[in-house]
């Protein structure tokens, strides 16, 4: 006959490999899930482009944020973590990305939104690099399932341009 402890150590160890055989099969699963999210990102308006007295330059834009990201959402995701970034080049930086803003997804009825804001964050560049500068504005996201990999992905929208002067 084997003891409590033998027999209680036999069930805990059967229970947590079928419990990674689970997890394993759930995130497979998610391979077979090909998303196809929409976005929209404009701006609106430039409300304030100004030089810091430190000589930083800072923007502040109006912006329309539209986006599906329904396609994402399967049985295993638990969240979706989204931001919107500036990215543009300088002579220092192959790319600068600036967040503008963010937020999180919690559930597929929350991904299809639509959201008129400025920036969260300080649109700023370490120097006067920003005066007529060519600029995109990209949609990220970070889809976090309840178990497996973390999948990232992105949309890039092109067009942007800042002003020649300060206002």
């Amino acid at each position: 006959m084997h003891s409590f402890g033998y027999r209680a150590n036999a069930l805990v160890t059967f229970a947590v490999t079928i419990l990674a055989v689970m997890c394993s099969l759930a995130s497979l699963s998610d391979n077979f899930n090909v998303p196809t999210p929409t976005a929209d990102v404009k701006v609106l308006n430039i409300n304030w482009f100004q030089k810091q007295p430190n000589g930083n330059d800072e923007v502040s834009l109006t912006l329309n944020i539209s986006a599906d990201l329904s396609s994402m959402f399967t049985w295993n995701t638990k969240q979706v973590f989204v931001f919107v970034a500036a990215e543009y080049e300088t002579a220092q930086n192959a790319l600068n990305q600036v967040s503008l803003w963010d937020g999180i997804i919690p559930s597929k009825e929350h991904a299809k939104f639509w959201i008129h804001t400025t920036n969260k964050y300080r649109f700023i560049d370490q120097g006067s690099n920003l005066r007529g500068k060519d600029f995109n504005l990209t949609l990220h996201w970070h889809v976090m399932p309840k178990t497996g990999k973390m999948f990232a992905d992105k949309i890039v929208m092109t067009g942007y341009r800042l002003p020649e002067e300060y206002r």
